[in-house]
C-alpha cells in the first residue's frame, strides 16, 4: 500500500487548462508554458498558476518516481497508476490512449509461428471466406506465407465441396477434383494454383446461374423409336445412364455420355408408368397392374408383385420402405428387406379418385388424387393425419421434402403447401393444360405439363408473399412436340420425357461461347440418336 500512501500524502492536483503567454518584451522573446493547477487539501482549493520546474528537476524527479514504482508490486503499480489517471484531464486521457492502443494489439498470426504454432494460425484463418482471405494476404508477409504454406485456398475449395452439390458437381464435371482432398502437399499444385482457381469457379458458377435464367442451354435429344405405342412416361438418370419406361412395355437403359441405348428390358405386358433404381435395382411400375424388382447391372427380373388390381401409377422406396400408389385408389406400404424379400405392411385407403403419386420421408407419407386433395400419413403409423385441400381439379405430381410440398394440377396450377399447418403458401400459374410433373431444390422449381412446355420457377422469390407473380417464371423451354410426361433436374441440366417419344438433355453448363451473348432466344446444339 505504499503506492497509494505516497499518491494520499500528495496534493490533487488537476490540470485545468494549458495556455501559452508571451512574457514582457524585456524578457525571453520565446513564449514560455504557464500552466494553471488546482491544488485541493482537505476542504478547500485553490487555483494557482505554476510554471514547469526545470528540466533538470523534472528529470530528477521522473527518475525518483521510476525508481519507487519498479520497486513496487504488479498490484501497487496497477493501484498507483489508476489513482494517477483518474486526476488526470480529458486530453491527457487522449494522449494515454493513443499511447497504449498499439501495445495492446496483438498479431497473433505472426507471434503463433514464432512459438511453433503454425498449425493454429493455419486453422484460425481456414474459418475465413474468399473476400476476407484476401484481405488476410494483403495484411504483412507473414500473414501471405501462413496462408501459402498451410494451402487456405485449397482448403477453402475443399470445404466448398463438401458442403455444396453445385460445387460437387462441378468438380467433378470440370476435372479440378483430382487436385483436392490429397493428404500429403507434394501430392498436388502449389497454392498459387488454387488461389487463381477460386476465381475461375465463381465465374463458372455465375454463368450456370445466368444460362438458367436466360434459356442458354446446349440440347442433346434421343429419338426413342418405339416399335408399337410411342411415348416415354418415366425416367431417372445418374452421371453414367439414364433408364426409361416406355408407353411400349420396355425398360430402356441408355449411356448418358454417347446416348446410344446399352440395354432394353422386357416383361410388363402393358406400359411402364413409373420407375425408381439404386445401386442394386431397378423398381417399376405398370399398367399391367404389378410391380416388378430387376437387378440394375444384369436386368434380370428379381422378383414381382402383385397387389393392386388396377394400373400402379406411381412408386417410391428409400431405406427399406416402399410405397406403391395405383389407380384402384388405394395405396400400398411395403417392407422391403431386399430385392426378393418385400412384404406389404398396410394399405392405406381414403382417396375417392386413382392416387396419381406418392412421396415421403422418414415423419410422412403424402399422396395425391385425382379427387383434387393431397392426403399426409404418418410414415411410421401409416395413420392419417390431415387433408391438404385447394386444387380445383384433380392432382397429378407433386415433390416433397422437409415441410414443403409442391403439386401440380389439372387445373393447369402449381401450389405449394406446408405440411404442417395444411396452408396453401403459393399458386403459380402459367401452364396452358394440365401439370403432369414437377420437381424442386433450394433454388428453383421445374414443371412440365401437356401443353408440352417445361417452366422453370424462382423457388426463394415464390416462398416470399412479397414477391410479384410475374416475376416468379423465369423461363418457358419449349421444344417438345407432345406431352411433357416426366423430368429430373440437377444444378448443371433438365432431364425431360415426353409423348412425342423423346428424351432431351437440357444442358446448361456446356452452352457454345458463340451462345453466351444470345438472350433472347436459347442456344439449341441437337444430338439425334435413334436405337
Amino acid at each position: 500500500m505504499c503506492a497509494l500512501s505516497c499518491l494520499q500524502s500528495m496534493p490533487s492536483v488537476r490540470c485545468l487548462q494549458n495556455t501559452s503567454v508571451m512574457e514582457d518584451q524585456n524578457e525571453d522573446e520565446s513564449p514560455k508554458k504557464n500552466t494553471l493547477w488546482q491544488i485541493s487539501n482537505g476542504t478547500s482549493s485553490v487555483i494557482v498558476s505554476r510554471k514547469r520546474p526545470s528540466e533538470g528537476n523534472y528529470q530528477k524527479e521522473k527518475d525518483l518516481c521510476i525508481k519507487y514504482f519498479d520497486q513496487w508490486s504488479e498490484s501497487d503499480q496497477v493501484e498507483f497508476v489508476e489513482h494517477l489517471i483518474s486526476r488526470m484531464c480529458h486530453y491527457q486521457h487522449g494522449h494515454i490512449n493513443s499511447y497504449l492502443k498499439p501495445m495492446l494489439q496483438r498479431d497473433f498470426i505472426t507471434a503463433l509461428p514464432e512459438q511453433g504454432l503454425d498449425h493454429i494460425a493455419e486453422n484460425i484463418l481456414s474459418y475465413l471466406d474468399a473476400r476476407s482471405l484476401c484481405a488476410a494476404e494483403l495484411v504483412c508477409k507473414e500473414w501471405q506465407r501462413v496462408i501459402s504454406e498451410g494451402m487456405l485456398w485449397k482448403k477453402l475449395i475443399e470445404r466448398m465441396v463438401r458442403t455444396d452439390p453445385l460445387w460437387k458437381g462441378l468438380s467433378e464435371r470440370r476435372g479440378w477434383d483430382q487436385y483436392l482432398f490429397k493428404n500429403r502437399p507434394t501430392d498436388g499444385p502449389p497454392n498459387s494454383f488454387y488461389r487463381s482457381l477460386y476465381p475461375k469457379i465463381i465465374q463458372d458458377i455465375e454463368t450456370i446461374e445466368s444460362n438458367w435464367r436466360c434459356g442458354r442451354h446446349n440440347l442433346q435429344r434421343i429419338q426413342c423409336r418405339s416399335e408399337n405405342s410411342k411415348g416415354v412416361y418415366c425416367l431417372q438418370y445418374d452421371d453414367e445412364k439414364i433408364i426409361s419406361g416406355l408407353r411400349d412395355n420396355s425398360i430402356k437403359i441408355w449411356d448418358k455420355t454417347s446416348l446410344e441405348c446399352l440395354k432394353v428390358l422386357t416383361g410388363h405386358t402393358g406400359s411402364v408408368l413409373c420407375l425408381q433404381y439404386d445401386e442394386r435395382v431397378i423398381v417399376t411400375g405398370s399398367s399391367d397392374s404389378t410391380v416388378r424388382v430387376w437387378d440394375v447391372n444384369t436386368g434380370e427380373v428379381l422378383n414381382t408383385l402383385i397387389h393392386h388390381n388396377e394400373a400402379v401409377l406411381h412408386l417410391r422406396f428409400s431405406n427399406g420402405l416402399m410405397v406403391t400408389c395405383s389407380k384402384d385408389r388405394s395405396i400400398a406400404v411395403w417392407d422391403m428387406a431386399s430385392a426378393t424379400d418385400i412384404t406389404l405392411r398396410r394399405v392405406l385407403v381414403g382417396h375417392r379418385a386413382a392416387v396419381n403419386v406418392v412421396d415421403f420421408d422418414d415423419k410422412y407419407i403424402v399422396s395425391a388424387s385425382g379427387d383434387r386433395t393431397i392426403k399426409v400419413w404418418s410414415t411410421s403409423t401409416c395413420e392419417f393425419v390431415r387433408t391438404l385441400n385447394g386444387h380445383k381439379r384433380g392432382i397429378a405430381c407433386l415433390q416433397y421434402r422437409d415441410r414443403l410440398v409442391v403439386s401440380g394440377s389439372s387445373d393447369n396450377t402449381i401450389r405449394l403447401w406446408d405440411i404442417e399447418c395444411g396452408a396453401c403458401l403459393r399458386v403459380l400459374e402459367g401452364h396452358e393444360e394440365l401439370v403432369r410433373c414437377i420437381r424442386f431444390d433450394n433454388k428453383r422449381i421445374v414443371s412440365g405439363a401437356y401443353d408440352g412446355k417445361i417452366k422453370v420457377w424462382d423457388l426463394q422469390a415464390a416462398l416470399d408473399p412479397r414477391a410479384p407473380a410475374s416475376t416468379l417464371c423465369l423461363r418457358t423451354l419449349v421444344e417438345h412436340s407432345g406431352r411433357v410426361f416426366r423430368l429430373q433436374f440437377d444444378e448443371f441440366q433438365i432431364i425431360s420425357s415426353s409423348h412425342d417419344d423423346t428424351i432431351l438433355i437440357w444442358d446448361f453448363l456446356n452452352v457454345p461461347p458463340s451462345a453466351q451473348n444470345e438472350t433472347r432466344s436459347p442456344s439449341r446444339t441437337y444430338t439425334y440418336i435413334s436405337r
